[in-house]
Parts: structure tokens; sequence; C-alpha cells
């Protein structure tokens, strides 16, 4: 569990899950800072699709380690995560400290209609390819048991106001 009596709010889950909309809406209820670590990487180091078509993913692993680790340290923060930053022990072990983890969980077929919602959204480098529902669905069975690990809140059918008065009532706030 966390160590801090007034812990951060950690948003994790699959892209398309609703991380950065429901996080704000958090942030907002509450009167925390919301932060969105795929922004603070994009202000840091550019585009996301460029780091990986430039440096490759193990490079952009690196950074959204170092950015967990310094995220970790802020308090009264809503956190909103990359996709996979929660799987990797390290980014878990920083931001569960002084967090508390909701995984934002939907099945294949609503992530890939909100993906293709999203149009303005951010380009996506792991849906690259001729098939993304195929990747989507591989990505999720892949992430399943770590995205297990944390409280889920299941978000199909389900407003982003409604998800986020649930995790709110959820936190006792």
């Amino acid at each position: 569990m966390t160590r801090s009596a007034d812990p951060n709010v950690v948003l994790t889950g699959f892209m398309g899950s609703g991380k950065t909309t429901v996080g704000r809406l958090i942030a907002d209820d509450l009167g925390r800072t919301f932060v969105d670590t795929d922004d603070v990487i994009e202000r840091r180091h550019g585009p996301i699709d460029a780091i990986f078509a430039e440096r490759g993913e193990d490079a952009f692993r690196a950074i959204e380690q170092a950015v967990a680790a310094q995220v970790a340290r802020g308090r009264r923060q809503v956190i909103a995560t990359g996709g996979r930053m929660l799987l990797d022990a390290a980014n878990a072990d920083a931001l569960t400290a002084t967090g508390r983890v909701f995984c934002l969980a939907a099945d294949a077929d609503e992530i890939i209609r909100r993906l293709r919602a999203d149009v303005d959204g951010p380009v996506r480098p792991l849906l690259a390819g001729d098939d993304p529902a195929a990747a989507v669905d591989r990505l999720l069975n892949e992430r399943a048991a770590g995205y297990g690990q944390f409280e889920q809140v299941r978000t199909a059918g389900r407003s982003p106001q409604d998800i986020a008065a649930d995790i709110i009532e959820r936190l006792g706030a």
C-alpha cells in the first residue's frame, strides 16, 4: 500500500482507456495537480513516436523510468501514466510508494472504437501496422497479469464523469 496519508492518485491502463480524460476530472474535483507522464516526456524529449523511431523502445522506457521516479516525488497529484509504464517493476514501485493506483479497464473492441474516434489524438507507435485490432488484442493479453495487480475500474459504457466519481468514492474523498 502507500506510505502517504494523502496519496497521489495514479491511473494506469491500456491506451484509450481514458486515463487523461478521467485524470483531469479527478484532479479538478479534488483540487489537485494533474500530471500526464506522456506529456512530461514530450515536453522534455519530443514526440513519443519520434523517440521510438529515432532512439528505439529501450531508450523510451529509460526516459519513462526517470519520469516515473521524478513524478512520484510530487504530492497531491493525479497522475495519468503511459499504457505500459506501471508494467515495469521500478516504475510501479516508485508510483505505488506515494500513490494509490487504479487501472482503467476496457476490452479490445472498446479500445479500438475509442482510438478510432480520437482522430486528433497522439500517434500510437505500438499500433503501427496492418491490423491495429489484432495488435490491441495481443497487447491486452500480454499485459493482463500486469494490469491485474492494480485495483480495476471498468470503463465500458460509462462516462468519464461516472468513472471519475467512482474513483473519488473509492478514495473516500
